[in-house]
């Protein structure tokens, strides 16, 4: 399995944002840079975050990103589940679909796999993530524009 790239940024920026100190709260353009990603892509992850109360931004000066603190305690199987959406992970309701479909067990397996990747997830938290060497590494990152 692997996650849409979409789930890759917003895991990255949440990591970045949980590392931030109380008094930074780094723009979206600052965290696309540090993470490495265009500032389009960020700004897109940055507003399902929001939506999905895991990030808080404010506009103006004295603005930027913040992770909210469900957002620090967010099971990372739940944001991976919620960002990836309850799709199958194979096709088969494609067009066109797949002959085997009536008849196949692949899919239920599948999606047992599926459910056991998510769950094995579960218990880590993004802030579990940030623990060293990681949280050092995220703070030494660049800022610089993501475009």
């Amino acid at each position: 399995m692997r996650l849409t790239k979409g789930t890759d940024i917003a895991l990255r920026i949440a990591m970045r944002l949980a590392v931030a100190g109380d008094e930074e709260a780094p723009t979206t353009r600052e965290v696309a840079g540090a993470v490495g990603v265009p500032y389009t892509h960020a700004a897109k992850v940055v507003s399902r975050l929001q939506h999905l109360g895991v990030v808080e931004a404010r506009r103006g000066r004295g603005g930027g990103l913040t992770l909210t603190a469900a957002g620090r305690s967010a099971s990372i199987g739940r944001l991976v589940r919620d960002l990836e959406g309850a799709g199958d992970v194979v096709g088969c309701e494609d067009d066109p679909p797949c002959p085997l479909r009536g008849a196949c067990r692949l899919r239920g397996a599948l999606r047992e796999a599926q459910e056991a990747f998510f769950a094995a997830l579960d218990p880590i938290t993004v802030e579990e993530l940030t623990a060293p060497p990681t949280g050092p590494l995220l703070l030494s990152l660049g800022t610089g524009p993501g475009d």
